[in-house]
């Protein structure tokens, strides 16, 4: 008995080996688009040790995303190495070391594990962008879209690889947020996602996992939540400041829903809730605002354009 009781331990641990030796190791990384959350997470890449690729159409937005990610590193530094100067300028230099840049998706995703993509929120742009790479990159890449609104099982399906694609859902700013939500398709193989937990964690951030819903967990919440705040206003049963003042005061968040709506972009929280309510009509949690459509079609779209729900100099 004692002798089949080890030999089952040991049979057990030689699986459980076998199973972590199959796992993907990310070491190199391609992050495609240079905007805010694309640079953000080839920063965090970087800065772990990962050999980084950032891609995007020209080499102009390339250089304003590099010169972000310095002044980025630099305050990073500042706060983490604040006794230790020389500590913080050598990590700057290694990160930067580890960080290269391309116009070019195609000639780089031949060496790459882990394939980000955080390009604009378009599911045709996004499909055609996967179709392509899928073509060029190894069998063993891992696909991940940096998506907060469309559902990954339809990006996966773009592709060949649906057992090798995923959600990475990172937050802004990246470097300074520590969440990562991962995402698990029907068709995501564990050791898929195991690999994009561990990596979510290599780069310093806290992974939660959830299915492949609409909005996932944050959004989910959240954009129901400001989308009643306009409702409340729009039957005039409180005034926008008074409604941002009572959820700062008496929910302790740190901006109130139109603030938040404001930073956001109204024109991209009117494309979530615009995507979800064809998902799912009858759900009135999804359902349109007329007066964040009016503030769309005017251009008041917030912080970005000068003007939303409130006016910024």
């Amino acid at each position: 008995m004692a002798f089949a009781t080890r030999h089952f331990v040991r049979a057990a641990s030689s699986a459980a080996a076998t199973a972590a030796a199959k796992k993907l190791i990310v070491k190199h990384v391609t992050v495609i688009g240079g905007g805010l959350m694309g640079a953000g997470i080839a920063q965090v890449a970087a800065a772990s040790g990962h050999t980084v690729v950032l891609v995007d159409q020209s080499d102009e937005i390339l250089k304003k995303s590099t010169k972000g990610i310095e002044e980025s590193l630099k305050r990073v530094t500042k706060k983490k190495f604040a006794d230790k100067p020389e500590a913080g300028a050598e990590f700057i230099e290694k990160t930067l070391k580890n960080l290269t840049t391309s116009t070019d998706a195609v000639a780089v995703v031949h060496s790459t594990d882990l394939v980000i993509e955080a390009i604009v929120e378009n599911q045709e742009i996004k499909n055609e962008l996967f179709k392509r790479l899928d073509k060029f990159a190894p069998e063993h890449t891992i696909f991940a879209s940096n998506t907060s609104s469309l559902q990954i099982t339809q990006l996966a399906n773009s592709t060949t690889r649906q057992d090798r694609f995923g959600g990475l859902h990172f937050f802004n700013p990246v470097p300074m947020m520590k969440l990562v939500e991962v995402i698990k398709t029907p068709m995501t193989s564990q050791k898929t996602f195991e690999s994009l937990m561990d990596f979510s964690k290599a780069v310093g951030k806290s992974p939660v996992s959830c299915k492949d819903t609409p909005g996932f967990i944050v959004n989910r919440l959240l954009v129901p939540y400001m989308m009643e705040a306009v409702r409340l206003f729009e039957r005039g049963d409180a005034s926008k400041e008074d409604i941002d003042v009572a959820m700062k005061l008496g929910a302790g968040y740190p901006m109130g829903p139109f603030e938040l709506l404001d930073y956001v972009g109204l024109d991209t929280s009117k494309y979530i809730i615009d995507g979800w309510h064809s998902l799912e009509p009858n759900n009135p949690l999804f359902a349109p605002s007329p007066l964040l459509n009016k503030l769309v079609e005017e251009k008041k779209l917030g912080k970005k354009t000068g003007e939303g729900f409130y006016k910024y100099k």
